[in-house]
């Protein structure tokens, strides 16, 4: 290998590596920003807000707040006080060998630390579990709701750039299903079964998922509908479905307007996609290798940068990074919001059980329950890192 080449595959490293850890950056810190400033807005007092797990590279402290850098891109913290429903003042009391980690996060104390506890107390707010039922609600909630504003605010610079592909057919293979159920050129589906079209991919990933099931499309054609009742056909070759639509047919340059109807059916799309996907894991049609972490999804960044700067140009593989934003970002939502111990999703389970029964589980009860998740969620992550791995050096 030439010292060009080796220069050139470095470098195409290091751009994969800046590129990931930015998306990562702004991915997880929309998501804490949201549990932060909801918190705060709401009374309760934070300790820590980090991105990344595992040893702190990085820290300051600020109003007796704590914000780290940690080494492992796996995510983020927005830690209150008493959120595992022991606050700074029980804390006090225990052995400095032994306080919780809703003191010094994941960092043993240090003799002589009164003065850093003292800082700690200069945190305004009260703690977790002295907020009201529904203000706690809030700042849990608020994480993977700020991750779809996000989503959103990208999604509709995003159809500024590089507008809409509509659902227009363009082309129809010779003897396809399509065909032969009557869509012709032009035709502009509106709707697949119950499912809502608003660009041609979301039909292009219906015809991809498909395993043989009919398929009753809506359509419009001069102004009149019309329903094309679809039955894929099977091709031994490609060892798959198809339905005989090639390509789209329109590309809509979007005005003020329509720039935020199509942003927001653009994250209507990938909420849709990955609801597809959980279902096609919960049901077994995936397997692992279709599943990715910090690795995995490094590595796709920087193929789909390359992929994207070489057939289109530079601008184009910037419109491919915020797709892949909105992507991540919707991904983060969904997933936090699982009704699974130690995401949102299952402390919000918690707090409305709260709700009914009137008064809290007992927090050693709810601490372990979410102890148990957040090994079991470490455990999955080293798989999956173990497997993206494998992939990369297969």
């Amino acid at each position: 290998m030439s010292i060009l080449s080796r220069s050139l595959e470095s470098s195409a490293l290091v751009r994969t590596i800046i590129l990931f850890l930015i998306i990562f950056g702004i991915v997880v810190i929309s998501h804490e920003f949201g549990h932060f400033i909801i918190a705060r807005k709401n009374g309760i007092r934070v300790l820590e807000f980090s991105v990344g797990m595992g040893p702190t590279i990085f820290a300051f402290h600020k109003n007796g707040i704590k914000y780290s850098l940690k080494l492992l891109p796996l995510g983020g913290a927005c830690m209150y006080d008493g959120e595992d429903g022991i606050t700074e003042q029980e804390s006090a009391e225990v052995p400095g060998d032994m306080r919780r980690r809703a003191v010094y996060g994941y960092e043993a104390p240090l003799p002589g630390d009164e003065s850093a506890y003292a800082d700690r107390m200069q945190a305004p707010g009260i703690a977790f579990t002295e907020a009201g039922v529904w203000k706690r609600i809030a700042a849990v909630f608020a994480g993977p709701f700020f991750n779809f504003i996000l989503a959103f605010v990208v999604a509709v610079i995003l159809t500024a750039f590089s507008g809409a592909d509509l659902p227009v057919v363009g082309e129809l293979t010779e003897n396809s299903a399509a065909k032969g159920a009557g869509l012709q050129p032009g035709d502009v589906i509106t709707k697949i079964n119950h499912e809502r079209i608003h660009f041609f991919r979301e039909v292009s990933v219906i015809a991809a998922l498909n395993q043989g099931e009919p398929l009753k499309i809506h359509y419009e054609r001069d102004g009149e509908k019309g329903v094309a009742n679809v039955t894929p056909r099977y091709d031994e070759q490609a060892g798959r479905y198809f339905i005989g639509i090639r390509d789209a047919g329109e590309y809509l340059e979007c005005n003020p307007f329509q720039v935020f109807q199509y942003g927001f059916y653009e994250v209507e799309f990938f909420v849709k996609m990955t609801y597809k996907s959980l279902g096609m894991l919960v049901r077994g049609q995936a397997t692992k290798d279709d599943v990715s972490g910090p690795i995995g999804i490094a590595q796709y960044v920087g193929e789909s940068y390359d992929q994207a700067e070489e057939n289109y140009g530079t601008t184009s593989a910037i419109l491919t990074m915020l797709q892949i934003v909105i992507l991540l970002s919707v991904n983060l939502g969904i997933l936090n919001l699982l009704p699974l111990p130690a995401l949102d999703g299952g402390r919000l389970l918690f707090l409305f059980v709260e709700v009914v029964r009137g008064k809290p589980i007992a927090p050693e009860k709810e601490g372990m329950i979410h102890f148990a998740g957040l090994v079991a969620f470490m455990v999955l992550m080293v798989f999956i890192m173990y497997n993206d791995i494998m992939k990369l050096v297969s």
